[in-house]
């Protein structure tokens, strides 16, 4: 088993495994168009809400509300949409359902960490949702008008930004499904990672609009790094020196992810008991 592993480690196998693994996902989630279409559209609702919201305070405030106009704001939520649909990964519940199916059992007799194929396959499918996405975006750059200037840099780093983000939020969502090797339920504390999302992460608002204490304290967690800040670097005219130090704590996040995982996926394996159909 260690043999196989370590071959799997390799560069090349990796690389091999990612190609097979995002291919397979473009061509499976190509058939069901219309089950992405509905996801992505019921993303909308969210954004859109949040956009009504705060566009109102904004103009009841004379015209702009911690610096964002309705125009910044719209372009502030349509930039959100296509990074909730890259911060799209495999959620905790699954856990649970791989372990009571007895598929867990299967995954660990593959050749490489099983992390690689929920990476591999939800980054190919982000293929499909932004092709589908594109429309979208146009249509609601139609009908909100955003404010958007950014300059080359900015586009650079948030392209580089998006997928940060994702592999952030995938590390910590999985190490929050490996609680599920140890106890039978992990709602409870995944409803509760949520809602510190909601709260630190800039999804449910620009970070700018919060307190100054909870912009400190998001500085400190991974939640930022998985939403306010990809969107600000498109949006947010942050400078280049605040673009490069995000990146490099994105990169900061992801390190201290895949250390935490790798130290909770030996003693998960270790506790391992499953039940097959």
């Amino acid at each position: 088993m260690s043999e196989r592993i370590s071959t799997a480690s390799r560069p090349r196998a990796l690389f091999d495994l990612y190609r097979t693994q995002a291919r397979m996902a473009v061509a499976r989630e190509s058939q069901y168009r219309m089950r992405n279409v509905m996801s992505l559209i019921g993303f909308l609702t969210e954004p859109v809400v949040y956009l009504a919201v705060w566009t109102a305070v904004a103009q009841a405030k004379g015209g702009s509300v911690g610096g964002y106009t309705p125009g910044t704001l719209a372009a502030y939520f349509i930039a959100w949409t296509l990074v909730r649909n890259m911060n799209v990964v495999f959620t905790p519940y699954g856990f649970e359902w791989r372990i009571r199916s007895g598929e867990m059992s299967g995954q660990l007799l593959r050749p490489a960490h099983p992390i690689h194929y929920d990476l591999a396959y939800f980054a190919g499918w982000k293929v499909v949702w932004f092709t589908m996405w594109l429309p979208i975006a146009a249509a609601l750059v139609l009908l909100f008008r955003p404010e958007l200037h950014p300059e080359p840099v900015e586009i650079a780093v948030f392209a580089v930004a998006i997928w940060g983000a994702y592999l952030v939020r995938s590390l910590f969502q999985w190490l929050i499904g490996l609680i599920t090797f140890f106890t039978t339920r992990v709602a409870a504390l995944f409803e509760v990672y949520i809602v510190a999302e909601l709260m630190l992460s800039g999804r449910l608002v620009p970070m700018a609009l919060m307190p100054s204490w909870v912009q400190t304290v998001a500085g400190y967690l991974p939640f930022k790094w998985t939403f306010g800040f990809p969107i600000e670097a498109l949006v947010g005219q942050l400078g280049t020196r605040t673009l490069l130090t995000g990146l490099g704590t994105q990169l900061l996040w992801i390190g201290i992810g895949s250390s935490l995982l790798a130290l909770t996926w030996r003693a998960a394996v270790r506790r391992y008991s499953a039940v097959g159909n």
